[in-house]
């Protein structure tokens, strides 16, 4: 690895980085718009640190659905973490509080500027930039967001009750780029629609989020 290469790596993933990072603010305001305190939405993004889960849990609890409710949605959102884990562990090769750190920074951008390196030292680079900053600026940015959400009101006065969907999905469209992925959005979001009148709130993101599980297997089962 040179200094360039490095420098190189850096420089890409501090890119990332900030621009990932300043969704906090989008989490922030939801995370208040949705009934929590501003308390409560710094230390999930303290606690769990990864996106797509907070946003499905603010609006499972937005939407009146139960505790359990949201914290099944979300850790079903953040099983995909467990498989990047097991890609990522032999990459970086970590051990003991190591290991542990990285755990809990990995995440869709810090794997991504992680997993294709030529070597170790890069790889580890891409990852420890991206994850680091990425956390910083996601929980700098969540306490402005709430903060500011708290000050604004009844978020529906000023149509913020659709901000988790907005916000979900602006997470959402940079990886719908292959016909299945976008095949199985469209599914799963005519499939959550469908189940919306039918069931308790929460509910129909797990079922969402089943049709993605079985799309998967069916394919795997192709191969």
């Amino acid at each position: 690895m040179t200094e360039a290469d490095r420098r190189g790596v850096v420089r890409d993933s501090l890119g990332v980085a900030i621009a990932t990072g300043t969704y906090g603010l989008g989490f922030g305001a939801v995370g208040v718009a949705s009934g929590l305190t501003v308390a409560q939405t710094c230390v999930l993004s303290l606690l769990m640190f990864t996106g797509a889960s907070q946003f499905a849990l603010a609006g499972v609890l937005g939407a009146g659905g139960s505790a359990v409710s949201g914290a099944l949605t979300a850790l079903l959102l953040g099983t995909r973490n467990t498989l990047y884990g097991l890609r990522m562990a032999p990459l970086l090769g970590y051990r003991g509080w190591r290991r542990a750190a990285a755990a809990h920074v990995l995440i869709d951008e810090s794997t991504a500027m992680a997993v294709n390196r030529p070597d170790r030292d890069l790889a580890r680079a891409g990852f420890w930039t991206t994850g680091l900053t990425i956390f910083v600026l996601w929980n700098l940015t969540t306490l402005a967001g709430a903060l500011a959400g708290e000050q604004l009101g009844d978020p529906r006065d000023l149509g913020l009750d659709a901000a988790v969907g907005a916000a979900f999905l602006a997470l959402l469209w940079p990886r719908l780029t292959t016909p299945t992925a976008r095949l199985t959005a469209l599914l799963a979001a005519l499939v959550a629609a469908g189940a919306v009148t039918a069931t308790p709130a929460g509910v129909p993101v797990l079922v969402a989020a089943g049709v993605a599980v079985l799309v998967g297997s069916l394919r795997r089962g192709e191969r």
